[in-house]
C-alpha cells in the first residue's frame, strides 16, 4: 500500500528495529502527529494467550484516569423510570423497540450500549450488528445493569471495555494526540496495569508478547513490554525521557 509524504516523513523518525521505553514512545507519538485534526492515539497489546479457550479471552472495563479527550456517545435500552434516569445521567438516546428498529436499519452514531436486563430480550436481536463492533451490552462488563445512571456516568467520565479479538491482540484508544505526553503515559500505564491484572490462570508463557501505539494517520511504534506495571512505567519515565531505544525488537514467530 502506498502512503503520502507526510506519512513517510513521520515514520522516518521511527527506528523500525527497536523498542522504546513507554515514556519516549509517548513522546515520539506527539512528534509523530500531524494531521490537520487532532488524531486519536491507538494502543495495540498482543497476548499470549489461547482465546479459543473461554477462560483464556479477556474482556473488562477500566476508567482511564484523563479521559479519552472526546464525546462518548451513549445509547440506552430502558423504559419507565428507567430511562428518565438515563436521560438525566446525559445518554444521548434513550429508547426500547424504536430504537432497536432503529439500529436494524443502520443508526450506529453511538459509542456504547447499556441497557436494563428486562430489555434484553429486544437487544438479543441486535447481536449480529452490536456484536461485531463490540458494543452489544453485557453484565460482565457493567453495561447490562438496572444501575443506568452510573453505567451512563462512567462511560461519559471516560470509562473504556477491552476485549481480546481472535488473534489475541487488545485494541484501545487512550487519548488525542492533543494531550500532555504526561496525561498520555498515565492512560497508558493505566491500561497496561489492568492488562497485567486480568492476566489468565491458565495462562503459559510469556503473557504480554508486544506493544505498539500509533496515532490515527501515523505509523506504529513498538513499545517494551517489559514495563507492565503502573508503577514500573511511571517510575521509569523520567529517565526514559529522551533516553536513546533500548533493545531491538525480536520478531515471534507466527502460531501454528
Amino acid at each position: 500500500m502506498a502512503h503520502g509524504k507526510r506519512f513517510r516523513q513521520q515514520y522516518g523518525k521511527v527506528q523500525r528495529d527497536h523498542v522504546y521505553p513507554p515514556a519516549e514512545a509517548i513522546g515520539l507519538i506527539k512528534e509523530t502527529a500531524s494531521a490537520k485534526f487532532d488524531e486519536s492515539v491507538e494502543l495495540h497489546i498482543r497476548l499470549g494467550v489461547n482465546v479459543r479457550h473461554a477462560e483464556e479471552q479477556l474482556r473488562g472495563t477500566l476508567a482511564l484516569p484523563n479521559g479519552l479527550g472526546k464525546d462518548v456517545k451513549v445509547a440506552v435500552f430502558a423504559q419507565g423510570d428507567k430511562a428518565r434516569d438515563a436521560e438525566a445521567a446525559g445518554a444521548d438516546i434513550v429508547g426500547a423497540d424504536e430504537l432497536a428498529a432503529k439500529i436494524e436499519e443502520g443508526f450506529d452514531d453511538f459509542d456504547v450500549v447499556i441497557a436494563t436486563p428486562d430489555m434484553m430480550p429486544i437487544v438479543g436481536r441486535l447481536g449480529r450488528v452490536l456484536g461485531p463492533s463490540g458494543k452489544m451490552p453485557n453484565p460482565k462488563v457493567g453495561t447490562v445493569t438496572d444501575d443506568v445512571e452510573k453505567a451512563v456516568s462512567e462511560s461519559k467520565a471516560g470509562k473504556i471495555e477491552y476485549r481480546t479479538d481472535r488473534q489475541s491482540i487488545v485494541h484501545l484508544l487512550i487519548g488525542k494526540a492533543s494531550f500532555d505526553a504526561d496525561k498520555l503515559l498515565e492512560n497508558y500505564a493505566a491500561v497496561m496495569e489492568e492488562i497485567t491484572k486480568a492476566k489468565p490462570a491458565s495462562t503459559k508463557g510469556r503473557y504480554i508478547i508486544s506493544v505498539s501505539v500509533a496515532t490515527t494517520m501515523g505509523p506504529g511504534i513498538a513499545i517494551d513490554p517489559s514495563l507492565a506495571t503502573e508503577a514500573e512505567i511511571l517510575d521509569a519515565a523520567p529517565a526514559s525521557s529522551g533516553s536513546a531505544p533500548s533493545e531491538p525488537l525480536v520478531e515471534e514467530p507466527a502460531s501454528a
